[in-house]
């Protein structure tokens, strides 16, 4: 039985290591906290309390693995806290399980486009903020090592999806001079993508992606259709987003031609089939 560390159990590690158990797979997590670690502790594999950015404690930890996935996030910090998770935690990962593949989650906010252009992985990664050059830092070091890089592009699925929050709580503004495309991936279908990936993928850079990108206005104006809700107000914004105001479409033809499907292939679909009939049940 081939083991897989999954460094980082949070969101997307829980549901990752739960497809990689139910398809045949020793599976460890690790996340930052005991108290998280406990409240993991029904799952059915075992997750231990390891901060990846601590050296020590990741050789502590350390056993024999076949696969490592590094999913760990940041938890909302600042660009200290990004560089500790994200460039740290992986150069510990590496070193101290030398030699065992590696998969990092990155981002698709690394890519920098601000004109709605497609883009695929060939394209310039060229981010606007600190944040987001962090993770092309711990992109080209994990890709130096042979590891394979997902960019993930904005996740959201059973309780968590920052555009619905920022609908229902009344925080969402149209603004037409600053109009761009949204690009999303269901958690579940992100799961899929790195099972995936961890079976068959090249040390290359991947795009984990849904079939169909979204205009942000669009976005809002169906939720709140679908939600029997008044459209969010028109107006100006002027908070900067934590990864740069891009505007871009991802296109995630190279992953689909290695054999992976979207079960969620659009935003919409999503919604009716995932989210809001528990949103409504409630």
């Amino acid at each position: 039985m081939p083991r897989i560390l999954i460094a980082g159990c949070g969101y997307v590690g829980e549901a990752t290591g739960l497809l990689f158990h139910e398809s045949g797979w020793e599976v460890e997590g690790w996340t930052r906290s005991s108290d998280s670690a406990k409240k993991l502790s029904t799952l059915p594999f075992i997750v231990r309390a390891v901060d990846i950015a601590n050296r020590d404690q990741v050789l502590s930890a350390a056993d024999k693995f076949d696969r490592i996935i590094h999913c760990a996030s940041s938890g909302g910090g600042g660009t200290s806290e990004y560089r500790r998770v994200y460039l740290e935690g992986a150069r510990n990962l590496l070193d101290v399980f030398a030699g065992t593949p590696l998969l990092f989650t990155s981002s698709t906010s690394v890519y920098g486009q601000r004109d709605g252009s497609w883009v695929t992985e060939s394209d310039p990664a060229e981010p606007l903020h600190e944040s987001g050059r962090i993770l092309r830092e711990t992109e080209e070091l994990v890709l130096d090592r042979r590891g394979i890089v997902a960019r993930l592009a904005g996740i959201y699925g059973p309780g968590r999806s920052f555009l619905l929050q920022q609908l229902l709580s009344g925080k969402a503004v149209i603004d037409p001079e600053r109009e761009r495309f949204v690009n999303q991936i269901h958690r579940d279908d992100i799961a899929a993508a790195l099972l995936l990936l961890v079976q068959r993928g090249a040390a290359e850079i991947y795009n984990v992606v849904d079939d169909q990108p979204i205009l942000l206005s669009e976005c809002y104006q169906w939720l709140a259709r679908e939600l029997h809700r008044s459209a969010p107000p028109t107006g100006e914004t002027t908070k900067s987003r934590k990864r740069g105001n891009s505007n871009k479409r991802v296109s995630n033809k190279k992953l689909r031609a290695l054999g992976w499907a979207p079960k969620y292939g659009t935003f919409q679909q999503a919604m009716r089939e995932s989210i809001l009939p528990a949103l409504t049940a409630a």
